[in-house]
């Protein structure tokens, strides 16, 4: 079974962001850049597929700029057998439909039983790509599984909706997006890292894969101001004896906050 498992290059998210000079894009000095971590859960699950049946291939995919090679060589290094970057600087700035299209360009290519995404990409948080690219594809999709099982003539999956869990079912093959707590990532050990550097890493262009200039120049959603979070409010401090400190609470947080 060949699985393709979609990555994206992100800064990490324990770094300080700070906006650049242009206001749309982050300073990028000083800044760690990772493998987002939703992908993270989409790798595991996809070696663990690979390591269960003794047999198959796991390809990971990302869409950027040549920086995004370095997350590439981390996959490889988790354990993917081999991996593909579709360079081109626009897809820093692109939409969820133009990076379906190009997954979709890549599935066709490889044509493998599963694609495998994390639940979104950390930054855009949008969760888009998943049931668009399965969209494209005319293939099934569970989103933002927390729980996920091939089964003799498909999978099932499970996702946590409010007050339960919602259970999916359907034939492969299939686009999956995998939620915190489906797994626990590997980390890279020392012989992984190694031999990294000797797998294969193709570099494609959009062009290769007839993906349209005109497609990665008129994005859908178009970035136009970034700004940092509002500073939080201070703190109210209650002094009072307990009754009359939560009747204080309750009218502050209906009168003031609006919460009640």
């Amino acid at each position: 079974m060949k699985i393709l498992v979609g990555v994206k290059h992100v800064p990490d998210t324990e770094t300080e962001i700070r906006i650049a000079a242009d206001g749309r894009s982050i300073d990028e000095s000083g800044v760690k850049w990772i493998v987002s971590p939703y992908d993270e859960y989409a790798l595991e699950a996809a070696l663990r597929i690979r390591e269960a049946r003794d047999a198959g291939e796991v390809v990971a995919v990302c869409a950027g700029r040549e920086a995004a090679r370095a997350t590439l060589r981390h996959a490889l290094a988790m354990g993917a057998d081999r991996a593909i970057l579709l360079e081109d600087p626009r897809f820093e700035r692109c939409d969820g439909l133009q990076r379906a299209r190009a997954l979709a360009a890549i599935a066709a290519a490889e044509e493998p039983a599963l694609v495998l995404l994390g639940k979104y990409g950390v930054g855009t948080d949008e969760g888009q790509t998943a049931p668009m690219l399965a969209e494209l594809l005319g293939w099934p999709n569970a989103s933002a599984v927390c729980r996920f099982e091939l089964t003799a003539d498909g999978f099932r999956a499970e996702r946590e909706v409010e007050g339960g869990r919602e259970i999916v079912e359907g034939r492969l093959p299939a686009v999956i997006s995998c939620d915190k707590g489906l797994n626990d990532p590997r980390y890279p050990s020392l012989k992984g890292i190694m031999q990294a550097k000797k797998k294969p890493l193709e570099v494609k262009t959009a062009g290769e894969l007839g993906l349209e200039a005109a497609e990665l120049d008129t994005p859908l959603l178009v970035l136009e101001k970034l700004e940092p979070p509002a500073p939080r409010p201070p703190g109210v401090r209650i002094e009072a004896p307990p009754l009359e400190a939560a009747e204080r609470l309750v009218r502050l947080l209906h009168e003031q906050r609006k919460l009640l």
